[in-house]
């Protein structure tokens, strides 16, 4: 039960944004070359985990389902990569639907992105190079896992990691349940908080092949 203590610190807990401003007039044409000049900014300034995004998925009864992943590739033909188990809940969300939303958020700059795009499967080639770039205890855990399936208790998956665990590195093979998801996006806010609530706020839409941008309304 909350406290009229609790309610008072929720409804006192604000700040006001003052440390950048966004003008339209300086964003470049392309939304993917904003994006990585916040993504170099926050690395540069060692903001933990400052790759990381809320992917949004929908259900098969249509409720929203997010959860936090980290990108792993961003280039304008691939777009946005990350990567993951295919018998996850969210590969089987996408399975049914491949539209999905995004949303970067570095509070350190005060800044957020939301990024619209559909998702797919990337290249066996794609998924090959990343997998064997991660550590020895990377990828056995992505081997043993059947994620988001039910576990009876933790014990079934530690046996399996000291049984692999045993095994060489170059015998650790990519299992054919896991690999990336390329998100080709169409549309992009770039959200800067701002003085007074009056935040900036950048949309990018894609028509055609080109970008039109625009400010929102804080």
């Amino acid at each position: 039960m909350h406290t009229a203590q609790d309610k008072k610190m929720l409804h006192n807990d604000r700040k006001e944004y003052v440390k950048e401003h966004l003008d339209i007039e300086l964003c470049p044409n392309e939304p993917l070359v904003l994006l990585q000049s916040w993504l170099n900014d926050a690395m540069q300034a060692n903001i933990p985990d400052s790759t990381a995004f809320t992917l949004s998925t929908i259900d098969l009864l249509g409720w929203p389902q997010s959860r936090v992943v980290l990108l792993k590739y961003l280039d304008s033909e691939k777009g946005l990569t990350f990567f993951t188990n295919y018998t996850s809940q969210k590969a089987k969300d996408i399975g049914m639907n491949r539209n999905v939303s995004l949303n970067f958020f570095w509070k350190e700059y005060e800044r957020q992105v939301r990024v619209l795009g559909v998702a797919e499967k990337c290249s066996e080639e794609r998924s090959d190079e990343y997998f064997y770039s991660r550590p020895k205890e990377s990828r056995i855990g992505a081997i043993i896992s059947n994620q988001s399936s039910a576990l009876e208790s933790k014990t079934e998956l530690t046996s399996k990691y000291k049984q692999l665990s045993t095994m060489n590195e170059d015998d650790l093979r990519r299992p054919f349940h896991w690999g990336g998801y390329d998100i080709k996006p169409h549309y992009f806010e770039f959200w800067q908080g701002g003085a007074h609530r009056l935040h900036d706020r950048v949309v990018y839409k894609k028509e055609g092949k080109l970008w039109n941008k625009h400010l929102l309304q804080p």
